[in-house]
């Protein structure tokens, strides 16, 4: 009990880190897509920093062996959480080497299989979840070198942080070896794992840039892509700071849990910006991509030493992406952002009362707010300032944990601004001061004409038709027209009907397809304008012309259904769905609804990603074309790993279950489920 005493005082009164620290690891890994578990050897080098009697490692749920201090076996504990080595400790260098095996049932993710040729492997660890997949550390503080060593069929691609060491080939099996060169928080390690491809440029400063694709998706590389090198270019010299990693990759994975993730010097993020050229102008990988590169510095490089200080990561990451996209989009779509984000931060304040230094902090606040602060300290204390200031507090914290202090430190080197009354207006304040902002947005034209039609929101549509027709006739910024359209979308259609011409005259994607979403009841002499839209290199415009038309013109459907037949839209085939749904809902037009209902059907299997299938499953209960095959796929999704689908899936069986004969049904199917899945939707009819 002597050693457990001391264990639990020690950590009472201090992290661990302030008595040990854990230079490097070298960890040897093999990944059974069958069993879907992990196994390995791990090789740790310490140093004790003070006497110590118990060290431990974070690992979830594994299984341990040959556990080994400076070569010599030792005891350890396992908590199931923690692997603990208890030993009198002194100060000076150690290594540590186990064995290890464990079955991750979160962030050691596979979807598709070998069978189907289709298998991905990919982690997710941001905040402290490595420790589900490799033995490490939830705290942040201890920042450690990483290496893998990974075993797999040698068909597949391997991707991981830092440079690819060597490759070997062995009995079907290939090694790949990946190795950093600078210490790192446990939650950025990664692995990806898939039949992909890659292409590579080179940045301005000579950093490798290496961007993976599947092979199907070739052509949609460059719009996937596009802007790439030059974001990267820009950020390094905006932030004045050489980028910290010997190199960059990005991988995009099926089922991803968020849009993106930093891990260091390798981003993962969802194959749903996996687009083409028509795809880009709705839904493109371009501020995903600038946010996750920006955390390369602030996140990876200086990582916030706990999540009171989130906004150091998240804000700094919003920021430093919309300065991004200023340099490619301009101006006018830099502060048509602010605007945006200003105006959901000032209704999300009337009830989220959770302020930016608060570890329980939205999302919203961390990320749009702490941007606005970022941009507010920039115009008050001037640009030059500013990045001196942030130059400084990445150099002198380069891979250190910070907290806000750290970044004040550097601005009042700089500056005699007043950060104490700032922090408190932007940080420690609920409140959104919109006078300030609007204040700074006015020193953009188009956002101070935005704010004027804001202005005119309880005016009659006559007393602010001449000016509204004067921007819907101008070159104005494309936002501002939106506002218009969006202002008048309670008008009676005559009286609005103009601005609508207006707008479709424009040729413009985003006021075209406001149109297409502010007009649901479109009368018959507007027909032929709003037909138009269904031309349109816009997924999400076509989309919702297609149902609208569809909707409002049941006569003309045989016609609009010809002209969209061959569509199939986004990744997530949100046109070919929607035709499906149309076609067979539509008299006598299927010839074989056999035929359309089994395609409707697979894209609600297990095939396909989340997105296609939720969008399928919908379709489906919908129209009521459910059958034991769709009940089974529905419960499916309650396995699902993304909350979000898994979500669906549980709602949508409550109001099924509430139709005796659809309970019937699922208590029909129950024996034929897995185990995993009898389990979910037992739970559902019990409730």
């Amino acid at each position: 009990m002597k050693y457990l005493f001391l264990f639990i005082t020690s950590f009472i009164f201090a992290q661990q880190t302030q008595f040990t620290d854990f230079k490097s690891v070298l960890g040897k890994i093999t990944i059974n897509p069958v069993s879907r578990s992990i196994a390995g050897d791990v090789y740790y080098d310490f140093e004790v920093l003070k006497p110590i009697d118990t060290i431990k490692i974070d690992a979830q749920n594994m299984l341990f062996s040959n556990v080994k201090l400076n070569g010599k076996i030792i005891n350890f504990i396992y908590t199931m959480k923690e692997l603990q080595i208890i030993f009198p400790f002194q100060k000076g260098k150690n290594k540590l080497s186990f064995s290890y095996s464990a079955t991750p049932k979160q962030t050691l993710y596979f979807v598709g299989s070998e069978e189907k040729n289709n298998l991905q492997i990919w982690t997710q660890g941001q905040g402290k979840y490595t420790s589900h997949w490799f033995p490490s550390f939830d705290d942040v503080n201890e920042k450690v070198i990483f290496n893998l060593n990974i075993v797999f069929n040698k068909e597949y691609e391997i991707i991981s942080n830092g440079k690819l060491d060597f490759k070997s080939e062995l009995n079907g099996m290939s090694v790949w070896n990946y190795k950093m060169k600078k210490p790192m928080s446990s939650y950025l390690l990664m692995l990806a794992i898939g039949k992909y491809e890659q292409k590579k440029q080179l940045s301005h400063s000579g950093i490798a840039l290496e961007m993976y694709y599947e092979p199907k998706d070739k052509e949609k590389f460059e719009p996937t892509y596009r802007y790439s090198k030059k974001m990267f270019d820009f950020l390094e010299k905006e932030i004045g700071v050489k980028y910290p990693w010997e190199i960059y990759k990005q991988t995009p994975v099926r089922d991803f849990l968020y849009a993106g993730m930093e891990n260091t010097s390798s981003t993962l993020f969802s194959t749903r910006y996996v687009v083409d050229s028509i795809g880009f102008a709705d839904r493109n990988y371009t501020n995903v991509n600038a946010h996750e590169l920006a955390h390369q510095w602030f996140g990876d490089l200086v990582t916030a030493e706990s999540s009171k200080h989130h906004w150091l990561q998240e804000g700094f990451a919003t920021y430093y992406a919309l300065l991004a996209e200023r340099e490619i989009y301009g101006e006018d779509y830099f502060y048509s952002k602010l605007y945006e984000s200003a105006q959901q931060l000032k209704f999300a304040s009337r009830s989220d009362t959770i302020p930016v230094l608060n570890a329980k902090a939205s999302s919203l606040t961390f990320y749009q707010k702490g941007a606005w602060a970022l941009f507010v300290l920039k115009e008050a204390i001037g640009e030059k300032k500013f990045k001196k200031a942030v130059k400084a507090y990445l150099k002198k914290n380069s891979f250190k944990s910070v907290n806000t202090e750290d970044f004040f430190t550097e601005i009042k080197k700089v500056s005699s601004f007043d950060l104490k009354s700032f922090s408190k207006v932007w940080l420690e304040s609920s409140a959104f001061s919109t006078l300030e902002a609007n204040e700074l947005l006015k020193k953009n034209k188009a956002t101070a004409a935005f704010l004027e039609v804001d202005k005119l929101r309880n005016k009659s549509l006559i007393e602010k038709k001449k000016y509204f027709t004067e921007i819907m006739q101008s070159d104005v910024y494309y936002t501002i027209k939106e506002a218009v359209l969006n202002q008048i979308n309670n008008e009676k259609f005559e009286d609005k009907k103009e601005f609508l011409v207006l707008a479709l005259h424009t040729n413009n994607v985003q006021v075209r397809q406001a149109v297409a979403r502010t007009v649901n009841k479109i009368p018959e002499d507007f027909r032929g304008e709003y037909e138009s839209l269904l031309d349109d290199r816009s997924y999400q415009t076509q989309e919702i012309a297609l149902f609208n038309l569809s909707n409002n013109f049941p006569l003309q459907r045989f016609k609009y259904l010809d002209q969209s037949k061959n569509w199939i839209g986004f990744n997530d085939y949100n046109l070919r769905n929607l035709w499906l749904s149309l076609a067979l809902t539509t008299a006598n037009y299927a010839e074989d609804k056999e035929a359309l209902i089994s395609e409707l059907i697979e894209y609600s299997s297990i095939n396909f990603e989340a997105t296609n299938r939720q969008n399928a499953l919908e379709n489906l209960i919908a129209f009521k074309l459910i059958n034991d095959v769709v009940l089974s796929n529905l419960v499916n999704a309650t396995t699902h790993h993304m909350w979000q689908f898994s979500k669906f899936g549980r709602d949508s069986i409550r109001k099924l279950l509430k139709n005796s004969e659809m309970r019937i049904s699922f208590e029909r199917i129950l024996p034929k489920l897995n185990e995993n899945e009898q389990f979910q939707l037992e739970r559902l009819l019990k409730e």
